[in-house]
């Protein structure tokens, strides 16, 4: 049985079949010592490598899937130019294999975000034809938000993008000008949420996400932590998108330990590069006056 080298190369771990399909592209993939080309199919006796590294490829890779509490200010790029956080810097470290982000959140947006090691899992649960698979966010409103406004929402309205509307709008708390709501959308379209909420004249001033599919953002996963999800709830999610079961193989304890170490180091020298500034605005303050 043969498949597309892309899809191959999502499968052990090494990125999205979207990613994939862009280093075959640059030539970073050889098949059975030649040049790879986009659309070529491989078996379990073919030789594939990667930038000249022969890759794995007759048992697939264990799948892993965790989900981090994206704080704000993070942004979903691996490396940013400007230097700003991203949501790969608290990650524990994989050897053999790579985080793939399930889609993104802008650097403002809050909340549940997975990543997994199955390119392949991480394609069909981003993709625009798999429209199966829904997002709640809570949302924090700032103006009226009138009975008409709701079901225009759910609807449907006309973005610069195309249509979009929310499956579901739940007032969830709040009085006055600023309550929160919870929607659904069936897409992660670029500020899709924050857009549908502006063309009815209404500011979200705080959104976050609390689930995605059948994944839940556990009260226990404080911000900027993690927590990898189990044989159960790993087959749930890949079954929203008609993916067989594969093993689940938890990060080493010893890795873990040594992860927590590090989470913690980083947190001291955050703590103290804070109070530092502070010290220096107290400082000119004081001078200043």
């Amino acid at each position: 049985m043969s498949d597309k080298l892309q899809k191959i190369l999502a499968q052990v771990g090494l990125g999205s079949r979207r990613e994939m399909e862009r280093w075959i592209e640059q030539g970073r993939v050889e098949l059975n010592g030649e040049p790879a080309k986009l659309g070529e199919r491989a078996g379990p006796d073919d030789e594939i490598k990667v930038d000249g590294k022969k890759v794995e490829h007759a048992k697939a890779a264990p799948r892993r899937v965790l989900v981090y509490n994206k704080p704000e200010g993070e942004v979903c790029t691996r490396n940013d130019p400007d230097g700003r956080p991203t949501v790969f810097d608290r990650l524990p470290r994989i050897k053999g294999e790579r985080w793939i982000a399930v889609g993104r959140l802008d650097i403002n947006t809050a909340g549940l975000l997975l990543f997994t090691t199955d390119g392949e899992l991480a394609n069909k649960l981003m993709h625009p034809s798999t429209n199966t698979v829904d997002r709640e966010y809570a949302v924090r409103v700032a103006g009226e938000v009138t009975p008409e406004i709701i079901a225009t929402l759910k609807e449907g309205v006309v973005l610069e993008d195309g249509m979009a509307k929310f499956t579901d709008v739940q007032f969830f708390d709040g009085e006055g000008f600023n309550q929160w709501y919870h929607v659904c959308i069936m897409e992660g379209r670029n500020r899709e949420v924050r857009r549908l909420w502006e063309s009815q004249d209404l500011k979200v001033s705080r959104l976050k996400r609390v689930r995605y599919g059948c994944i839940f953002l556990p009260k226990k996963v404080s911000v900027g932590r993690w927590v990898e999800l189990d044989q159960k709830d790993t087959d749930e999610l890949a079954s929203l998108v008609n993916l067989p079961s594969k093993p689940v193989v938890k990060l080493d304890p010893k890795l873990l330990k040594q992860y927590e170490r590090d989470d913690r180091r980083q947190k001291t020298r955050q703590k103290v590069g804070h109070q530092a500034k502070n010290t220096q605005r107290k400082r000119k303050v004081r001078i200043d006056s």
